[in-house]
């Protein structure tokens, strides 16, 4: 494979639902290119694109497979991302060193909640789309539905550039309105004859056309003066206006291909290479500095590792985009975020799992090595004196979670490892070690892709592992004011151990004063303020210390020892052992022994003053509550909202968009446990939803009845 110049590379992302053919598409693509000799099928599980054990057990793609392709003197980059929701850590990913995007849609189904997942994603990346109808030979095929749907969703920016003559099991040809040519292949596929126009499709082609030509000038002065003056574009003109347009995303240009018969995949190359933009045609990418680092060949080396895998026989494989300058095979880089050294000892261009040894790679350009002993998804690896960072690629929360663990204990250590590499090959199954819940809890984006992670670890590691519900993480806080206090007094020989506190704990609200006063059972305590801590507490909310002790009734130099019994018991709420926040605590007296007291003394004493309090204090559970976006199909409204309504939802608003209603709800992490299942069987899988974090609230009056009693019996279990 010959070095490329930036402008003669096209970095391209292949998105869609699940069966839309994208992975056919990128075999047809590959075999049009010769990168391979004959096409494979996802039936017969041999397309070089889902080359992983799990993914020939499913049938369809779970991670992002890059292919590098040369076409008409083009180096086109292709990633092929998943389809399903599930999966959407592939698409977050490629869009993230890609340039233009290409959805695909089946002309069967039209536009699905795959179609619009993956286009709020180009929405919230800025990239050029194209819009790809396939599967036209399918007997439910409708193409005119199907870009209906497209411009009801949006806009007039839908252009088409080629429709097809006819669709379902004859289909075999299309219209170009760009070239105003008419393309129609053999029962095999592969190369289009060329042909004029028929005479009973010159109307519409004509009109398609001068649509064309309106779309392609609407970006650019000068075309559109030309368009006025003389009615019409030469073809080059037209690339050019379509150019800026998709840079825009002010055009959304359509096209026609059957891939599974190689039909129109020809064109399609030829279009990506012609009007794509070229690496160095898009906006610079920014450090985590706000530097623009300009594609640049004569720039300094800097390397961007966007992906990692551990593939059979290999071992880890980390692919990465020259950010600037060239890498070489030999080179010496430095790690950004681990502080290491690399040496990259080979390089490859890569299509799936086939990966073809080269000497150099430019700016922009995509490539692979191996053997990096320290480097991880999302370093940054520099030349010498280069300080390039690029940072962490954002992906969405999770909405599914379980706790993990192995059938056997004896394999915790080795679990974890395993979990930990499960990470670097997809970021969005994300691990947590829990100390709070005492479970590993791994979280994704769905059942679908929890299980999926199981698959793995049982086939492909030999692990066999359990998923069980994982606990809530609840809080504890308070509801009104209440006083304790509490001696500790040990005599033993020698030196004994005495401290002695007195305390007052009300629930804590950022900015409200300290009263001057309490009064507790007909008694009033004075408050006078000698010194406050705040400590924002690790699991959310703070604690408040208020040292008012007059007189030196305790040294200050034990306030650290009562602090330390408060944090101790403040990690273990009396009503489910929970995590309390929130709680403002008031030091107010206390005694202690001139020889007797130590720090040992007054950390017991804080500890059972402070528990003594909380008990007295209106304790409360709190829930996490999560905002949760929902996108549904209109027919499946009620359905949803009924289902929202079982699971303590608290529906804040809803709108229509773009075909879809969306739903804002506020739903108790406790209810959320299997809700991807739930929406995806209400819908039929032509939902989709979003979820993360939004507040602890306290849980309703049965709930917390419940919890308790739980608790309890948890706990005389253990006893």
């Amino acid at each position: 494979m010959k070095l490329y110049n930036p402008i003669d590379i096209k970095n391209i992302s292949l998105l869609g639902g699940s069966g839309t053919g994208k992975t056919t598409l990128l075999e047809s693509m590959l075999y049009e290119s010769g990168v391979i000799k004959r096409r494979g099928s996802v039936e017969a599980q041999n397309t070089v694109s889902d080359y992983f054990p799990v993914e020939k057990e499913y049938g369809y793609s779970v991670f992002p497979t890059v292919a590098n392709i040369e076409w008409l003197n083009k180096k086109l980059n292709i990633i092929d991302c998943p389809g399903s929701d599930d999966f959407i850590g592939g698409a977050v990913t490629s869009l993230n060193v890609t340039d233009t995007a290409v959805i695909l849609l089946s002309a069967a189904n039209g536009v699905e909640v795959g179609t619009q997942n993956h286009f709020r994603y180009t929405e919230k990346y800025g990239k050029p789309v194209i819009f790809l109808v396939n599967k036209l030979d399918h007997d439910n095929a409708d193409y005119d539905k199907t870009v209906e749907q497209l411009k009801e969703i949006y806009g007039g920016k839908v252009v088409q550039i080629q429709y097809p003559i006819s669709v379902g099991a004859g289909f075999n040809a299309v219209v170009d309105v760009l070239k105003m040519k008419m393309y129609q292949w053999k029962p095999e596929g592969g190369a289009p004859e060329i042909l004029d126009i028929p005479a009973s499709e010159a109307d519409k082609a004509e009109e398609l056309h001068n649509a064309l030509l309106e779309a392609a000038a609407e970006n650019d002065e000068t075309l559109m003066d030309k368009f006025f003056e003389e009615g019409s574009l030469t073809e080059d003109e037209m690339r050019d206006g379509l150019r800026k347009g998709m840079a825009l995303r002010d055009a959304f240009p359509v096209f026609c291909v059957c891939a599974a018969r190689d039909m129109g995949v020809r064109r399609l190359m030829e279009f990506l290479g012609n009007i794509s933009p070229s690496v160095n045609q898009v906006a610079a990418p920014k450090t985590t500095e706000g530097v623009e680092v300009p594609c640049d060949v004569a720039g300094p080396t800097s390397l961007f590792i966007f992906k990692t895998s551990v593939e059979p026989h290999i071992g880890e494989v980390n692919y990465f985009k020259v950010m600037s300058g060239k890498v070489k095979a030999g080179d010496d880089l430095n790690n950004m975020d681990r502080g290491s050294k690399e040496r990259i000892t080979q390089l490859y261009a890569v299509a799936g799992a086939i990966r073809t040894p080269i000497d150099e790679l430019s700016a922009g350009d995509i490539g692979a090595t191996v053997k990096l002993k320290d480097t991880r998804t999302g370093n940054t690896l520099n030349a010498k004196d280069c300080d390039y960072h690029f940072g962490q690629i954002v992906y969405p929360d999770p909405k599914f979670r379980r706790a993990i663990r192995p059938q056997s204990e004896a394999d915790s250590e080795k679990l974890s490892a395993l979990l930990t590499r499960m990470h670097e090959e997809d970021p969005t199954w994300v691990i947590e070690q829990s100390k709070e819940l005492k479970q590993t809890i791994v979280s994704g984006q769905g059942e679908f892709h929890l299980r999926t992670l199981k698959w793995r670890l049982e086939n492909n590691d030999k692990m066999m592992v359990v998923f069980d519900e994982p606990k809530i993480p609840y809080r504890e806080t308070i509801t009104k004011a209440a006083r304790a206090d509490y001696r500790h007094k040990k005599q033993s020989g020698g030196a004994g151990q005495f401290g002695e506190v007195h305390l007052i704990v009300e629930p804590y609200v950022e900015g409200q004063p300290v009263p001057e006063t309490f009064k507790f059972g007909g008694q009033e305590y004075k408050i006078s303020v000698r010194d406050t801590q705040e400590i924002p507490l690790d699991w959310g909310g703070k604690l408040v210390l208020i040292n008012s002790i007059v007189g030196g009734a305790i040294d200050a130099r034990f306030i650290p020892a009562i602090l330390k019994g408060i944090m101790d018991r403040i990690e273990q709420g009396p009503l489910t052992g929970s995590y309390a926040r929130d709680v403002r605590v008031i030091i107010y007296d206390g005694k202690m022994h001139p020889v007797d007291s130590n720090e040992i003394s007054f950390r017991l004493a804080g500890r059972n003053a402070f528990a003594e309090a909380f008990r007295n204090a209106g304790p409360k559970i709190l829930e996490p509550i999560y905002d949760v976006d929902i996108f549904v199909p209109s027919d499946k409204m009620g359905d949803v909202m009924s289902d929202l309504n079982g699971r303590r939802g608290i529906i804040m608003g809803s709108s229509s968009e773009k075909g879809f209603e969306h739903l804002q709800a506020k739903i108790p992490l406790k209810e959320l446990s299997n809700y991807s299942t739930t929406l995806s069987s209400l819908t039929g899988g032509r939902a989709s939803f979003t979820m993360h974090f939004a507040s602890y609230e306290l849980v309703p009056m049965d709930v917390q009845e419940k919890l308790i009693k739980d608790f309890a019996a948890t706990q005389t279990d253990e006893d």
